[in-house]
């Protein structure tokens, strides 16, 4: 494992530092003067942004005190989804560039001819002959003799003419990568700024139906909040958390289940963020399951927190209501911690006539799910990508990246996620807290 990582580490920081170096290239260095005060202010904002990430990624890890790791983590995670989308626009640009310079260059070069056509003449008025008076002295000419025209200042260069020449290449060229690096820089900022807002001003609430056969009438139209992906962190805390049980509770659920990923620090640093949870109300309970980031947070310290403030911990267990089997298993990355996901114990000794109900973290647990005969798994992990295009790489690791799927006689529905990882944006996947309405196949 230490191999890997020293070979690892210096992969990445080599791939994070070729990509800065591209994207100031393209919109420092080739739209700034050198020595001007906007090259040297560009060329600091790619130099700090790489160094906050590695500072905020590594901080936490490294002893730094938490107050510390929060000042830092909200310009370095949010230069990472500015830099993201700079990236984007700069390769959008890359085909945009020489359209726009050809486009320059075709329509100087019309300008040019314009204004070398031959003018028309104008009608000339006969001249009178010239008298000379004696004792006058003769008028001088009035045309200037090229001999006598002064010659250009040593190391002057001559005017360049119109049209092809050199200093009006190279000034298309800065105009044009001028107007694409504004756009791209614009867009970006942009795109981050309203991803942001949607993040910090809390999730919203979706609803989706699922038809269950072996559900009971009588529980037709159970509600279950689905809440995921919370990350309480050095830049969502309190605050959101208040947010999102204010939320929960608005929809009036009849369970709510909590399905990993809640924080990403210590209960040291988050316990006070996350006591709001204390607050959740649902007639049957509020319930909760490990994420991955839970164990690398602390396991065994949230797992008991989380049921102080009066969460139920499915630990590989089942609860069974009067409606339907309640399961919950631990997320897989526990194998590496001797606390792996177990369905068989959590679904031993059920009547297989009842339905059940699973909470996983991690959708890739659904084939589990399916050979066990579960009938709906509820997950999140995925965020929906998050940052596009970022959720067509999760779709390489997720068999349902957001939404609900059937898979054989099981059903998937994957939550968004109420919060977010890294930088606090989102684009393109909206966060969530998911309404799951249970229908009767009976009704």
């Amino acid at each position: 494992m230490g191999n890997i990582s020293i070979l690892v580490i210096p992969a990445i920081l080599g791939v994070l530092g070729g990509l800065h170096w591209y994207v100031w290239r393209r919109l420092v260095r080739e739209t700034t003067a050198p020595g001007t005060a906007w090259r040297r202010l560009g060329t600091a904002v790619f130099v700090a942004g790489p160094v906050l990430i590695l500072t905020a990624f590594v901080g936490a890890r490294a002893g730094l005190p938490f107050w510390l790791v929060r000042v830092v983590s909200w310009p370095a995670y949010l230069w990472v989804a500015i830099a993201l989308y700079l990236l984007l626009g700069v390769i959008v640009g890359e085909a945009v560039r020489p359209a726009l310079a050809g486009w320059l260059r075709r329509r100087a070069e019309r300008t040019s001819a314009a204004e070398q056509a031959p003018a028309t003449a104008p009608a000339t008025e006969p001249v009178s002959e010239l008298v000379t008076v004696p004792g006058d002295a003769p008028a001088p000419d009035p045309t200037p003799d090229p001999t006598l025209a002064p010659a250009p200042a040593p190391g002057t260069a001559s005017p360049a003419a119109p049209g092809g020449d050199a200093p009006a290449a190279l000034s298309r060229r800065v105009f044009a990568a001028r107007l694409v690096g504004g756009a791209a820089a614009a867009v970006a900022v942009g795109t981050v700024g309203y991803g942001t807002y949607g993040v910090l001003r809390g999730p919203r609430v979706k609803r989706v139906t699922v038809p269950l056969a072996k559900l009971p009438r009588s529980a037709h139209g159970y509600r279950i909040a689905v809440v995921s992906d919370v990350h309480l962190g050095p830049i969502l805390g309190r605050g959101f958390t208040e947010r999102v049980v204010a939320t929960v509770n608005a929809t009036q659920p009849d369970l709510i289940a909590v399905v990993g990923d809640l924080v990403d620090g210590s209960v040291e640093d988050l316990g006070s963020a996350a006591e709001p949870l204390a607050g959740l109300r649902a007639r049957h309970g509020s319930f909760f399951v490990t994420g991955n980031h839970e164990y690398f947070s602390g396991v065994e310290q949230w797992t008991a927190y989380v049921q102080e403030l009066g969460l139920r911990l499915l630990a590989n267990e089942r609860m069974e209501l009067p409606a339907f089997d309640l399961a919950g298993v631990n997320d897989v990355t526990g194998e590496s911690y001797n606390d792996g996901p177990d369905l068989a114990a959590a679904l031993k000794d059920r009547d297989p006539s009842r339905t059940s109900v699973l909470l996983a973290h991690q959708p890739v647990f659904v084939d589990e799910a399916v050979r066990h005969g579960v009938d709906l798994q509820l997950s999140g992990h995925t965020h929906g990508g998050q940052l596009w295009p970022m959720n067509y790489v999760a779709e390489l690791a997720n068999p349902t990246v957001a939404g609900l799927e059937r898979y054989g006689d099981t059903q998937l529905y994957v939550s968004r996620g109420a919060g977010a990882w890294g930088p606090p944006t989102r684009v393109g996947a909206p966060s969530d807290v998911t309404v799951v309405e249970l229908a009767s196949g009976q009704a």
